[in-house]
């Protein structure tokens, strides 16, 4: 069993899209029992998955224990995939942790998850802040969607530091360049110099997994960016059999 944070400093580099593709090789290829839990309260992992909207705002009623998991969590399109939706309530979520200044809370919760899942892919919210420092101390491995700039680099590079000041065990940190288009320069520069990162191509079927609310490997499974998401997933097993 094992979590599988999908993370980023940075907005619009592919998070969701990459949780999603990466939750349907689990499932599909690994036959993995498979929970995608969106903690980002744009939504974007949940509606691609066609995730129906709460009647109220309850994902974040539903961390504070006041609603079961098994209430909230769905069935999705995909087989073994189910989902934990995300809605706009989580826009508090860092008030919330800050406030019950319980380091460990999330990692209760995902041991209970555990408990009917052999992988968790949490979809995290942007940005460095009490609910992805929680999550990043509690995930078992970080996939980091960085796009092929200096600025998108840097903004790892701002929270290895981060996490080394703290110095407090966190979850290995995983980069993957994402939209890479080896015709612009400055792609083509920032490759050369992490020649051994995975890369995912730039490509219009990634796009049209939102429009389509369909995963990648669906809609076009010989794309080369689909055939890249599936040798990542297979990487992470096999990381994550060596714990």
């Amino acid at each position: 069993m094992a979590t599988i944070a999908i993370y980023s400093m940075k907005g619009g580099v592919g998070k969701s899209c990459t949780a999603v593709s990466l939750a349907w090789n689990s499932a599909i290829q690994s036959s993995r029992r498979t929970l995608v839990w969106d903690l980002d309260p744009q939504g974007a992992a949940s509606f691609i998955l066609n995730g129906d909207r709460h009647k109220k705002d309850r994902a974040r009623a539903m961390i504070a224990g006041d609603i079961k998991p098994a209430k909230l969590i769905k069935p999705t399109t995909i087989e073994n995939v189910d989902l934990l939706a995300a809605d706009v309530s989580l826009r508090g979520l860092d008030r919330f942790f800050f406030d019950l200044n319980k380091k460990k809370y999330m990692g209760k919760i995902l041991r209970e998850l555990k408990k009917d899942y052999d992988r968790i892919i949490l979809d995290c919210p942007p940005g460095l802040t009490e609910t992805s420092e929680q999550i990043l101390r509690n995930a078992d491995l970080v996939i980091v969607p960085v796009i092929p700039s200096p600025l998108s680099e840097r903004a790892l590079t701002d929270v290895q530091t981060f996490l080394d000041s703290r110095r407090r065990k966190h979850a290995p940190l995983l980069p993957v360049y994402t939209m890479v288009d080896r015709r612009r320069t400055i792609h083509k520069e920032t490759l050369a110099k992490k020649p051994k990162w995975p890369t995912i191509p730039m490509s219009s079927d990634v796009e049209r997994m939102t429009r389509l609310k369909k995963p990648l490997s669906e809609l076009a499974p010989r794309s080369p960016a689909a055939v890249a998401y599936a040798k990542i997933w297979r990487g992470i097993e096999k990381k994550l059999s060596k714990r």
